[in-house]
């Protein structure tokens, strides 16, 4: 598939502020019709992307189309062809939800913008608060009209900045299904996530950023086939028993959340394997408070992707400490 009959591509992406290095060396390709989830920590550049193709600022050096159009050379066309959720509400409380349609449809100067809020409305499930002031509403029913907003026009390409963030999870899960729907519709969108959940439930591509360097990218059954073929999680008494066991294990895969005390090991599911973890932790006085079984899934890739760049990142002296 050519860069033209994609509905993202982006070569060699780079961006600095000052001398902080935000987005290193980016490339990816999103086909049309499609979901791809974006991952990463807070600060890996997941917003600064979103801002470069939504043409708010510019890259340093590198390319990027959008529904056919290079956002540097052509940034009228790529907003024409483009809608953005942010990780704030463009909503204005002051207004009705139906107010808020309107006005984005007569910004958008689309031909009927009363009928296409009420068609909206019906479709978001908000007919019966339509006359309420959006400051009445709820996290999820201002999400729900925020999402609503962005769909005014017709885009080609939906970003959708966080767009769970500080939802509940039955909101979060209502808005999964609103998302699968526009998917339906043929819209291509890009969404970034911290909910790796989200991102497996959602997405035909997962991507994972990490201080501005891709480091992964696939299916999330791709990403997970990366993997061994079974795991173990154990739980320690504090972060330095965990930090002491892992030590231990050199032979195998670890990763593990840096704010808990529990680490992950992969292993190749076999019953030898285990034995020869815990015969380890046993012999160098290693207490176990807790022990289970899991089958790998995509929050196991992400934190084994993250440490093993970080490890590869490391000198040797560093190492050492």
């Amino acid at each position: 598939m050519s860069r033209s009959n994609y509905a993202i591509s982006v070569s060699a992406l780079k961006k600095s502020y000052h001398e902080k290095e935000v987005l290193k060396n980016v490339s990816f390709s999103v086909p049309p019709g499609t979901i791809y989830a974006l991952l990463g920590s807070n600060g890996a550049g997941k917003t600064t992307t979103i801002r470069i193709l939504t043409t708010q600022i510019l890259a340093d050096s590198g390319n990027a189309a959008v529904a056919g159009y290079d956002v540097m050379r052509d940034p009228e066309k790529v907003r024409e062809a483009i809608s953005l959720t942010g990780q704030f509400s463009a909503v204005d409380e002051a207004l009705t939800g139906k107010e808020n349609l309107i006005i984005m449809g007569r910004l958008r100067h689309i031909p009927a913008p009363e009928k296409t809020a009420d068609e909206l409305l019906e479709a978001f499930g908000l007919t019966a608060s339509a006359e309420k002031t959006a400051a009445l509403y709820s996290g999820g029913m201002k999400r729900k009209l925020d999402i609503a907003m962005s769909l005014i026009g017709n885009p080609r390409v939906i970003f959708l900045d966080e767009p769970t963030t500080g939802l509940d999870p039955q909101s979060r899960r209502s808005m999964w299904e609103i998302i699968r729907t526009l998917k339906e519709s043929g819209v291509t969108i890009f969404l970034t996530t911290q909910y790796l959940e989200e991102a497996e439930q959602l997405a035909d591509q997962i991507a994972i950023l990490d201080r501005g360097i891709l480091i992964a990218e696939g299916t999330a059954d791709e990403l997970k086939s990366g993997l061994a073929h079974g795991a173990a999680r154990f739980l320690f008494e504090d972060a330095e028993t965990r930090k002491r066991a892992a030590a231990l294990l050199p032979y195998c895969r670890c990763s593990f959340d840096p704010e808990e005390s529990g680490l992950t090991v992969f292993t190749d599911g076999t019953a030898d394997a285990l034995a020869r973890i815990f015969h380890t932790l046993y012999q160098n006085r290693i207490r176990i408070c807790h022990f289970s079984e899991i089958t790998p899934d995509l929050e196991d890739v992400f934190f084994t992707m993250i440490t093993k760049k970080e490890e590869h990142n490391e000198t040797p002296n560093q190492k050492s400490l």
